[in-house]
């Protein structure tokens, strides 16, 4: 959520740079200057209200010490009065608190100054690209030929079970996936990260904190009797560990990693691009999660972009990292790189991760600060990225390593899966 101070100091930079995201927030930015009006104009008068108040409360009883009983019990009245008053204007306080938090809440994040401008993926701008493209056989098949003859992971019977976009992980397609699991924790633990294992449902307060809510409602599960959300991604629960906390500067920057199955009800769609793994409603993931200082976050950023891209280059997968334009970009993040792996037998390329700082946006909606050594409390800033997303990395291992006598495992893989070749 963007601060208040930020929109009233500079309302046609924040309505301009909004523009980069395609959103008209002109009418939305008005409507909040004029409440924010309306609600410092009410504190004024509350906040002169019972000061007034006290004022008369504290002459009563000397009054009364006077002898000066019917004065005393005049003032008692108007103190009385005053406190209804008082009272009335709270609650019209709190009414126009709300009504600008939830207009707040329908301001996107402002874009970094260095995201392009531009409406949908195409626009989206290429930073860096590595890695050869492997030759496959002449008989190569996408990865939804593969798991069937090689029985490694069962779509139709995950339909049976559950329904379409829910698979059966089986045999050495299960252990791939655990090998795959284990070794991006490793990895992140070796560099520095913390490992959490997070539980799989949120409350309201922090599907709000980290900006799913109101923004994605309709993307995610939700048990209405308990009023809990199954999770998109382990970003959720995990920043919102430090939801309503101030830190001390000295115990940051915070790097947390954790694996967890995903849910999203986006899935769907029809097409070869959403095919088999490509797309699922429950899915693996490992998520790294950074907060913070302003000044150092971005410097964060390019860490976490060189520490996904180290995870592709030991997969050995060719990839290419994109900056994204404002039009491809999340509601809640200021800039976002993502990552994709290329998948030699789909002949496209496949999104397998993405890294965000949202500065201050998701800190500003969880309350999330923190105490500089000169005792200054500011928020904080925030980041995460996928290290990494097990579907399509899965898709792309399988289909650029096939062989005529089997899928290999990449080497750094071998140690985890027990086994060299899938056949």
């Amino acid at each position: 959520m963007l601060q208040i101070n930020t929109i009233r100091q500079a309302p046609d930079e924040v309505i301009n740079r909004l523009k980069i995201k395609n959103f008209d927030a002109s009418k939305l930015v008005n409507e909040i200057i004029m409440l924010d009006e309306s609600r410092r104009e009410i504190q004024t008068k509350l906040d002169d209200t019972l000061a007034e108040a006290n004022k008369i409360a504290k002459s009563v009883g000397q009054l009364y010490q006077s002898g000066k009983a019917d004065e005393a019990g005049k003032m008692k009245e108007m103190s009385a009065s005053l406190k209804e008053v008082s009272k009335d204007l709270s609650t019209e306080l709190e009414k126009i608190v709300t009504l600008m938090n939830d207009a707040l809440v329908l301001l996107p994040n402002l874009p970094h100054e260095s995201v392009p401008a531009g409406k949908a993926e195409t626009d989206n701008e290429i930073v860096a690209s590595e890695g050869e493209f492997p030759v496959l056989p002449a008989d190569a098949v996408p990865h939804w030929d593969l798991i069937k003859k090689y029985n490694i992971i069962d779509f139709e019977l995950g339909n049976k079970v559950t329904g379409a976009g829910f698979p059966f992980y089986r045999g050495k397609g299960a252990r791939l996936q655990r090998a795959l699991i284990n070794f991006f924790l490793d990895q992140a633990i070796a560099a520095g990260y913390e490992e959490y294992q997070p539980p799989l449902l949120v409350n309201e307060a922090s599907a709000y904190g980290t900006g799913q809510l109101p923004d994605k409602d309709g993307q995610m599960y939700f048990a209405p009797v308990d009023k809990l959300y199954l999770i998109p991604t382990a970003e959720v629960p995990i920043t919102n560990i430090y939801r309503d906390e101030i830190l001390k500067e000295s115990e940051m920057p915070v790097r947390n990693v954790a694996y967890s199955n995903c849910f999203r009800r986006e899935a769907g769609s029809w097409g070869a691009h959403v095919r088999g793994l490509n797309r699922l409603h429950q899915f693996d993931k490992i998520e790294i999660v950074q907060i913070r200082t302003p000044e150092e976050s971005y410097t964060a950023l390019e860490e976490m972009r060189e520490y996904v891209a180290s995870l592709l280059r030991k997969l050995n997968l060719p990839f290419r990292i994109l900056r994204l334009c404002g039009g491809d970009l999340s509601f809640t993040s200021a800039l976002t790189y993502d990552f994709e792996v290329f998948s030699s037998a789909q002949e496209r390329w496949l999104e397998v991760s993405s890294v965000s700082n949202f500065e201050s946006y998701q800190a500003n909606r969880m309350k999330l600060r923190y105490k500089n050594k000169e005792g200054k409390t500011n928020l904080a800033h925030t980041l995460n990225g996928s290290a990494l997303a097990l579907p399509r990395i899965v898709a792309a291992l399988l289909e650029n390593n096939q062989t005529p006598e089997g899928i290999k495992i990449p080497e750094i893989l071998i140690p985890y899966t027990g086994f060299d070749i899938i056949s």
